[in-house]
């Protein structure tokens, strides 16, 4: 593995209640429902299978990569509280977009590994099979079996865009595809997005206008300019977690040619630009709500600003030499702590326009 190079104590790992110990959950062979819950929650905060017994849920988790599903989850969400009362919205259309994304999210992850691995990017060196049991090379699936896989979810997301289609007409159709190429091109040849520096804004463009804006307008059959002003501040959450990890990854992606941003920029100057998407946020949020594209309780967001801080250190000099102890998904460092930032400050956000819907608050 290369050398990090950090002198600096680490800090306190955001993913371990309990800094310095590690906390690894066992699930015996025949586990009562309790152990077998334990398991699936563990596997879903870390990516890792717990040890002892894992069953089919657990793989599937730890296939899927649900840990990171939530950040879909908040952008559905947010597209959903803004739609409640707006007319034509519909309950029922408004889920099954919500569960379009996310399926159109478990399809990204499998394809990423299936692509990835096929390119010989994914070796038993790369950072993708040392965070997590990575699906092939850990022997958890075949290459047959994870397309057989990744096929099947497209599928189930193909009948849900039909049915949308259905009722919400041919701009549906606009959304779901436009994802689902963005997704493809992220890592597919011939155009790897993420190998040519565009996978950072294929990341905000999918997570911003396509996932809020399509799921705004499943839910309610009309899109106004707001929503797609509402999308950016989240949108920059989601893109600097994929900046964290990029910039975790300029030591092995380098080498092998890949241009993402960060190993344009360098690891200081994509530090530089991951802090200022983290401010960005906050920044636009402010913005975003006086041009009354967002209600303003949705300024419950400032609220994550004591996670900003915390993240800031992490985020603003070098990574640790070698894993600290109770790190669930190293050598991803940076990725980790943003991710901390987007989880928090997603859910706040979330809680303010829950609030707002709940209260009757509109913007527009």
């Amino acid at each position: 593995m290369p050398d990090r190079s950090a002198e600096q104590t680490p800090d306190r790992p955001p993913l371990d209640r309990r800094a310095g110990e590690a906390v690894v959950v066992t699930v015996p062979e025949h586990p009562t429902l309790h152990e077998r819950f334990n398991g699936w929650l563990y596997a879903a905060v870390t990516t890792n299978p717990p040890r002892g017994h894992v069953d089919a849920f657990t793989r599937g988790i730890v296939l899927t990569r649900a840990a990171v599903l939530p950040m879909t989850v908040v952008a559905g969400l947010v597209a959903g509280l803004l739609a409640i009362g707006r007319p034509g919205f519909s309950v029922g259309l408004f889920l099954l977009a919500l569960l379009g994304i996310v399926l159109a999210h478990v399809a990204n992850n499998l394809m990423n590994d299936l692509f990835d691995t096929d390119v010989g990017q994914d070796t038993e060196s790369y950072p993708r099979a040392q965070y997590a049991p990575h699906p092939i090379l850990s022997g958890m699936a075949t290459r047959r079996q994870l397309g057989l896989l990744s096929l099947l979810v497209n599928v189930l997301d193909l009948a849900i865009m039909l049915v949308l289609v259905a009722y919400r007409g041919p701009w549906v159709l606009a959304f779901a595809v436009g994802g689902f190429l963005l997704s493809a091109a992220y890592t597919a040849p011939p155009l790897r997005l993420k190998k040519r520096g565009l996978g950072e804004v294929d990341v905000f463009v999918t997570w911003g206008p396509l996932m809020v804006g399509g799921t705004y307008f499943s839910a309610t059959g009309h899109l106004p300019w707001q929503v797609w002003v509402a999308s950016v501040p989240y949108a920059l959450l989601c893109t600097a977690v994929l900046m964290g990890k990029h910039t975790d990854k300029i030591p092995f992606d380098e080498p092998l040619g890949i241009r993402t941003v960060p190993v344009l920029l360098g690891r200081e100057r994509a530090l530089a630009l991951t802090r200022a998407l983290v401010v960005g946020f906050y920044v636009l949020l402010v913005v975003v709500v006086a041009v009354q594209a967002l209600p303003w309780p949705a300024l419950a967001g400032l609220l994550a600003l004591p996670t900003a801080r915390q993240v800031w250190g992490p985020l603003s000099k070098p990574a640790p030499a070698s894993k600290p102890r109770g790190f669930p998904v190293w050598p991803l460092w940076y990725a980790a702590w943003a991710f901390l930032h987007t989880r928090n400050a997603g859910a706040v956000l979330v809680v303010g326009l829950a609030l707002a819907a709940i209260f009757g608050v509109h913007a527009f």
